[in-house]
């Protein structure tokens, strides 16, 4: 397992390391989240589900800082985020692997890694780290990007990511697309960076991402419609309807 960074996590603790307040965010006219207020602790897996269209990317979004939240609030280590530009929320440890993977489909799998690895003082140590967390990258690392299966792609923009050491990880679909047995892979890696950092997954693999996670948000409509610890959210009939199509 790859050693991770604590640098950007506040002494206390016991404090929630991100915490939403009331956030609205639209896209031009038409709003998107109503109001979503959540806490994210400094270790362990938060799950966000909900129907397609429920606000769960946007919320990523927001958060990431790739859109600005119009009213409510974002701290992060009780420092207020709210006007701070992606980079700089990046620059203090949010880590984000959009839907789309965000790699670079031209460059090579190691230069892409390379590109994450700007900041480390010895990169080709950082990179190795991502090769042992993700085996099949180092037989990949002279393809371009853009020719890696679906979940090689995914293996490589987690590991991007995570050459920022981020404290906080949000991914939005990280298995769609991807073949089963990958799937448990990924599944697995992201099991053990829970132990360590804050994993923050939005998936349609219900199963999946409660099992990585301890709590659970679900959606529906930009709103937060049920949260709770993920066991209890497991068995709660409200899921199986806030989930239908």
């Amino acid at each position: 397992m790859m050693p991770v960074s604590k640098r950007f996590i506040s002494p206390m603790s016991n404090s929630p390391l991100l915490v939403a307040n009331n956030l609205c965010t639209y896209y031009g006219h038409s709003q998107a989240l109503f109001d979503v207020s959540l806490s994210i602790p400094a270790v362990g897996g938060v799950a966000i589900l909900g129907r397609n269209g429920a606000g769960k990317t946007t919320l990523l979004k927001t958060i990431a800082g790739e859109l600005l939240a119009q009213r409510g609030s974002l701290s992060f280590d009780g420092e207020s985020i709210d006007t701070a530009a992606i980079e700089q929320r990046a620059s203090r440890g949010l880590g984000y692997v959009p839907q789309d993977h965000g790699i670079f489909a031209r460059l090579t799998v190691r230069e892409n890694l390379q590109v994450g690895a700007l900041r480390e003082s010895n990169s080709d140590q950082a990179i190795e780290e991502m090769v042992a967390l993700f085996p099949r990258l180092g037989q990949r690392m002279s393809q371009a990007a853009g020719t890696l299966s679906g979940g090689e792609r995914k293996m490589l923009a987690i590991s991007r990511a995570l050459l920022g050491r981020p404290s906080l990880l949000l991914l939005d679909e990280p298995t769609e697309g991807v073949w089963h047995g990958v799937i448990e892979e990924i599944t697995e890696r992201l099991r053990e960076l829970a132990q360590d950092i804050a994993v923050v997954i939005v998936e349609q693999n219900v199963k999946m991402a409660l099992s990585i996670s301890q709590h659970c948000y679900v959606m529906d409509r930009g709103h937060i419609a049920l949260s709770g610890e993920s066991a209890a959210i497991r068995d709660d009939p409200e899921l199986e309807r806030l989930l239908s199509p």
